[in-house]
């Protein structure tokens, strides 16, 4: 099952996605609401062309957007890392949440060095804590596209990861959940990431170093994982920062992530000047 969320008129409302239309439900609630719901209620006969929605992201209310550094070893690899001897996790905050379609916007006076990262991004459908792998699995609500945009400047220059990962609209997440029945295998799935059309990123989840029950195990022995909370899974290779020369996001370009059985995420780039005072 694919599930959006949407907005009608002013308010978020739920829906299905099927073939190039949305089925609204008849829910009273976002996203996370109908995650701790039963999940039992009946479309709305009302059909949307895909086309004319104006998309909310895929879940707006996580108590926790988590990333996960360094997990694919070719990413390691092109970055000169080390490789991790468990996830290595950082944070990012809700204000940093946009939807399908949604410009990601910065202010160049403040970061020049926006890069893209394409990442699978879990969203969980139980509260848990210090869960087996095989708890994990079965906590698991759905699974939906990523971009852990990153403002390197910032990362880098402040030698941690805070700042640079959770200026506004800096996680972008859609188009839509897709449930792990749809889903089938997480770890065999194609992702990729195009700007302007050309392929900077192409692997395969299968890459991961840690996989996802043992991620949501991992992150459970720490803290309390909560129904609705967002898990980013990490990048592969290809990101702008390692190339050379580098090649970072600009005012007006337009960047995909693309991940298999669960779509595209698009957004465009705005740059958004504003004096440092």
């Amino acid at each position: 099952m694919r599930i959006a969320q949407y907005y009608r008129t002013d308010q978020i409302r739920v829906g299905i996605i099927e073939d190039d239309s949305l089925v609204p439900l008849d829910f009273q609630g976002d996203m996370l609401d109908f995650i701790e719901s039963d999940r039992v209620c009946r479309p709305i006969e009302e059909r949307v062309p895909l086309d004319q929605i104006r998309y909310a992201p895929c879940i707006s209310r996580p108590s926790k957007i988590i990333g996960i550094g360094l997990n694919y070893l070719d990413h390691i690899r092109e970055g000169k890392g080390e490789i991790p001897e468990s996830p290595l996790v950082f944070a990012k905050f809700p204000n940093t949440l946009a939807a399908h379609k949604d410009p990601i916007t910065w202010n160049p006076e403040l970061t020049k060095k926006v890069d893209f990262e394409a990442e699978l991004a879990v969203v969980m459908g139980k509260t848990v804590y210090n869960c087996s792998e095989e708890e994990a699995e079965k906590a698991v609500f759905g699974y939906t596209c990523a971009n852990d945009v990153s403002a390197r400047d910032l990362q880098f220059g402040d030698k941690q990861w805070v700042r640079g990962k959770t200026l506004d609209s800096f996680c972008p997440l859609g188009p839509w959940i897709v449930t792990p029945e749809d889903i089938g295998n997480p770890h065999h799935l194609a992702i990729r990431s195009m700007l302007n059309g050309q392929i900077m990123q192409e692997s395969n989840t299968r890459h991961m170093l840690f996989k996802v029950p043992q991620l949501v195990s991992f992150l459970s022995r720490n803290f309390t994982l909560a129904s609705g909370d967002v898990i980013l899974t990490g990048t592969p290779h290809g990101v702008g920062a390692f190339r050379q020369p580098s090649v970072y996001m600009n005012d007006g370009d337009e960047i995909v992530i693309e991940i298999e059985k669960i779509g595209r995420l698009i957004n465009t780039c705005k740059t958004q000047p504003v004096p440092i005072p």
